[in-house]
């Protein structure tokens, strides 16, 4: 029987890929990252290990002493962990942040992938367990964007782009072509709340893929947070870029979105 590792982070991710995976005829043996993981992972796997998210050597050794060769790394693991969290990393994650040129989401993502490498561990990428959850094209609501709107998905879009070729973030947060917040560190949800705080009511959000995304890691996912984020600050619209995002529990949000009057557009460049 084929067998893949699961990494799991936060999120309702790991959960999905786990379930395709299974129903693809994979036994799926997660390792939860504590504190990180939700505990009803459990519940979706075939076994289940927890390590420490900062024991990178113990992560390694599970993933051998269980032989799996093909790993998916899913859900998010913050960066805010290395600079506010007691959280002690081993010796061999501390090799790897000394090794580093910078701690951008790429630099660290891309060791953390050759230290699998060594080991013999292939890091398969994500749509491949979670193609059913890929962001189409077009307008998913009934509502549709207004023109103004529509301006600000654009305009939203080339600096969203941008922010991910730098490696920043990859979500704005605009309003009448103005740029409200771009995420960073603190992730999307806050960037959603802050940017939506300074738009007041109305904001448009856009998430894209990096100009040269890896699907292996860091995938944009969006999802009941991301309208929960939305909703607190009376944002009207979110964009994400088709084909290259996922939509966790895609039509409840759909569903949810058309309660709250939230408009969402698949969107590559243009809408169809």
């Amino acid at each position: 029987m084929k067998k893949i590792g699961l990494i799991a982070g936060t999120g309702e991710l790991p959960i999905a890929i786990a379930n395709e995976a299974r129903s693809l005829g994979y036994t799926v043996i997660a390792i939860a990252l504590e504190p990180l993981a939700d505990e009803s992972l459990s519940s979706y796997v075939d076994e289940i290990k927890w390590v420490n998210v900062g024991k990178l050597g113990k992560i390694l050794d599970t993933l051998k002493r269980h032989d799996l060769r093909e790993v998916v790394m899913a859900g998010k693991v913050s960066k805010t962990l290395l600079y506010k969290s007691k959280i002690t990393p081993d010796l061999r994650a501390m090799k790897l942040l000394l090794s580093l040129r910078d701690r951008s989401d790429d630099s660290v993502l891309l060791a953390i992938t050759k230290e699998l490498e060594k080991e013999g561990i292939r890091l398969l990428d994500i749509p491949r367990f979670s193609s059913g959850l890929v962001a189409p094209q077009g307008v998913l609501t009934q509502e549709r964007p207004t023109k103004n709107d529509m301006k600000d998905i654009e305009f939203g879009w080339k600096i969203a782009k941008e922010m991910g070729r730098l490696d920043i973030g990859q979500t704005v947060v605009v309003k009448d072509q103005a740029v409200m917040a771009i995420e960073a560190i603190e992730g999307t949800d806050e960037a959603i709340r802050r940017g939506g705080k300074l738009a007041g009511e109305g904001a448009v959000v856009v998430k894209v893929s990096k100009p040269r995304q890896d699907m292996r890691f860091d995938v944009p996912v969006v999802g009941p947070d991301t309208l929960k984020s939305m909703r607190e600050v009376n944002a009207r619209v979110l964009a994400v870029e088709s084909g290259k995002s996922i939509i966790l529990n895609k039509d409840r949000v759909i569903k949810e979105s058309g309660k709250s009057g939230i408009v969402i557009v698949g969107y590559s460049g243009h809408v169809s």
